[in-house]
């Protein structure tokens, strides 16, 4: 009889699922079209999402045409090294990585996240490797309650619990409201999240002496994790690595979509 018991408590849980499943059948993030589990690309949608691979930066990881060889870096790592160790992406933030972004993010499909942390996983398996504690970039208490959520959160959790790893949502706090970086160049996006996270005094004992993952969903320019990875590292963090579901290419940007980012 024992051995039955995980059969029969995987039919239960089925069973209890089912009338939900027919209320709200799971549907692709891409295009609704019905799928077999909540999160799943269709066949169609698929093929539109672009992976992230080697070869790549190894600091900033941005992909490369070619492979030029083990340490190669990009322009952008040597002209302006970040104060992070390296960072990842799972994908290019276009196509359906950029409607599974806005449907975490704004309308409330947190169903995806475990999805989209799964592949994150893959993309920064050294980062994860090496990882001693997972925080993710914390919004402002006033933008936590009217979204009711974190989707970094939610991202680095499930992160944090397949990787067996500690999982400190509130290490990191952002301590000035900040505004939308939705237009603003590099420049106006450093200048507008300067000094605006900090690690509580009681949440120090989390990071210090410890390398830190930092997860959030998108990487733009990279303001916003390198503020995060300043505060973590002044408050004694040996090292920060970033890891995010998607990455912001060239080419990316769209002006009716620029909004969402």
């Amino acid at each position: 009889m024992a051995d039955l018991m995980p059969e029969i408590k995987s039919l239960a849980i089925a069973a209890a699922a089912w009338p939900a499943r027919m209320l709200f059948p799971p549907v692709c993030p891409g295009c609704r079209r019905l799928v077999t589990q909540p999160g799943a690309l269709c066949g169609a949608c698929w093929p539109r999402l672009r992976f992230l691979e080697k070869p790549w930066c190894e600091v900033m990881g941005t992909p490369f045409a070619h492979d030029f060889g083990a340490g190669f870096l990009s322009a952008e790592a040597i002209a302006n090294p970040p104060p992070f160790a390296r960072a990842r992406a799972a994908v290019a933030y276009s196509g359906v990585a950029r409607q599974m972004v806005q449907g975490l993010k704004f309308r409330d499909r947190t169903d995806l996240a475990p999805w989209m942390a799964r592949w994150m996983l893959r993309a920064g398996a050294e980062l994860v490797a090496d990882a001693e504690v997972v925080v993710p970039v914390p919004l402002h208490w006033r933008r936590f309650f009217w979204r009711q959520f974190n989707q970094s959160a939610e991202l680095a959790r499930t992160i944090a619990a397949l990787a067996e790893l500690p999982f400190a949502p509130t290490a990191v706090r952002r301590v000035k409201r900040t505004r939308q970086q939705v237009g603003l160049g590099q420049r106006e996006r450093e200048d507008n999240v300067r000094a605006a996270f900090a690690v509580p005094p009681e949440a120090e004992i989390e990071i210090r002496g410890r390398r830190v993952l930092v997860v959030d969903d998108v990487y733009t320019t990279g303001a916003t994790v390198a503020a995060v990875t300043r505060a973590l590292k002044k408050s004694g963090a040996s090292a920060v690595d970033v890891l995010t579901f998607a990455r912001v290419l060239p080419g990316d940007f769209r002006p009716d979509e620029a909004a969402t980012i």
